[in-house]
């Protein structure tokens, strides 16, 4: 099996009305050093053996992004024997 995480965030010209509601929350629980908060999705992917990242990206480009405002980064995961 071959496992990808695909993390999803707001592109940076995008307002993101939720990470700023949590900072603001946050500062006035007294976290006064907390400059920003950006939310973020994340999915693992799991692939049959040998499939290959480009199919992980393009489940994340058709299915998991929506691009007008989102972007996302790819990684493979190390799968632990069992």
């Amino acid at each position: 099996m071959q496992s990808y995480e695909v993390i999803v965030s707001l592109k940076k010209e995008v307002l993101d009305p939720e990470g700023r509601a949590i900072k603001e929350t946050l500062v006035r629980l007294g976290f006064h050093s907390v400059q920003d908060i950006q939310v973020s999705k994340r999915f693992v992917v799991n692939l049959k053996e040998g499939a290959s990242e480009e199919e992980a990206a393009k489940i994340a480009e058709e299915f998991l992004v929506n691009s007008v405002s989102e972007e996302f980064v790819l990684r493979k995961l190390q799968v632990e024997a069992q």
